[in-house]
């Protein structure tokens, strides 16, 4: 069977990352890919879920914070961005 060299761009410290991970399960990132490609290739699909996931803990405390304050009856609300900025404006001359 003939090979074929390809190249792929891949951020440095992700490949250290894969190199280490791979070395510890005995193979290389070539032996890797070539795996995860006849897999693809068996599937006709790519091989693991592709999806957004869930938010890192920093969004979701993000986000409960802007439900809270949303609810809250005491912080203004504005119909308009120019009201928002004209609060703001007169705030920062208090």
């Amino acid at each position: 069977m003939s090979t074929t060299n390809i190249s792929i761009r891949m951020d440095e410290d992700l490949k250290k990352e894969a190199d280490l991970l791979f070395s510890e399960m005995g193979m290389n990132i070539s032996t890797a890919f070539n795996i995860f490609v006849r897999q693809a290739i068996r599937e006709r699909a790519i091989p693991f879920q592709i999806h957004l996931g869930q938010p890192n803990l920093e969004t979701i405390a993000a986000m409960l914070e802007a439900e809270k304050i949303a609810k809250d009856p005491n912080v203004p609300s504005y119909a308009t961005a120019r009201e928002a900025f004209a609060a703001a404006l007169s705030e920062e001359d208090e």
